[in-house]
């Protein structure tokens, strides 16, 4: 007869190891350990950052008709004369065009006022008036004015109230390039920023819809200020040309 025998039973589990108590500078460490933000949390703290649009700024849109009477606020000519917008669109015969530009004689702003004023005569054919703005002295705008013989008054906006008020105010204290054009009604028939090439563009459909005609340039090939400035420095050559020929005759020795 076969005898069976009993298995015998597995020993028990270990016990589970005995909790170590914190030391007190331990858990003085846990309290200042920084507690991992959720994600939402952190995504509300970066848009907190991000400024956000002024509720009461006027909306400038295309075919919105204004208020001129205080829009804008006071602001300088280049000659320190103060004006105002509505100043310049009721001197004028069919509405006012704003280029603005970050800052006088540097390369971008040269480049889009000498575009302005190479094309001044037929840009204002149709009764437009045209400024340059920007939130420079009127010690630099009058220099700029001068250096590259611009026909229009320069807008001296320091404050940047106007600026900031046709909607082409840089963040957080700046001016962005860009143009805005209201007719004598206060019709605005643009506002946007853009390039030195396309601030001009949009002026010359504007007046292109009005009835004019712009060839993508002035028809005497550049402004009249211009021409007479190359015809100076032409004659200046010659006279220095002719001023160099005497002095080498008088100084050349006569034959013994």
């Amino acid at each position: 007869m076969v005898e069976l025998r009993k298995r015998k039973a597995p020993p028990p589990p270990p016990p589970p190891p005995a909790k170590k108590k914190a030391t007190p500078k331990a858990k003085a460490a846990a309290k200042a350990e920084p507690k991992a933000e959720p994600k939402k949390a952190k995504e509300s703290a970066a848009a907190a950052l991000i400024p956000k649009p002024n509720p009461d700024a006027p909306k400038i849109l295309l075919g919105y008709t204004l208020s001129l009477e205080g829009f804008g606020g006071e602001i300088q000519t280049h000659d320190e004369k103060k004006v105002t917008l509505a100043q310049l669109v009721e001197k004028s015969k069919a509405g006012v065009v704003l280029f603005t530009y970050p800052k006088a004689s540097t390369p971008g702003c040269t480049t889009q006022a000498c575009m302005f004023r190479d094309e001044f005569t037929p840009l204002t054919a149709t009764g437009l008036d045209i400024y340059g703005l920007s939130n420079d002295p009127p010690k630099a705008n009058t220099s700029f004015k001068n250096r590259q013989i611009l026909p229009y008054t320069l807008l001296c906006d320091p404050e940047k109230t106007l600026i900031e008020a046709i909607g082409l105010k840089k963040a957080p204290n700046g001016t962005a390039r860009g143009v805005f054009v209201v007719n004598k009604d206060g019709k605005v028939l643009a506002a946007e920023p853009g390039s030195p090439g396309r601030t001009v563009a949009v002026v010359r459909e504007i007046v292109e819809q009005m009835g004019g005609k712009v060839g993508g340039g002035d028809t005497n090939g550049v402004h009249k200020a211009t021409e007479e400035k190359k015809v100076a420095e032409t004659a200046a050559e010659v006279a220095d040309s002719a001023a160099a020929l005497d002095k080498s005759k008088t100084s050349t020795p006569l034959p013994a």
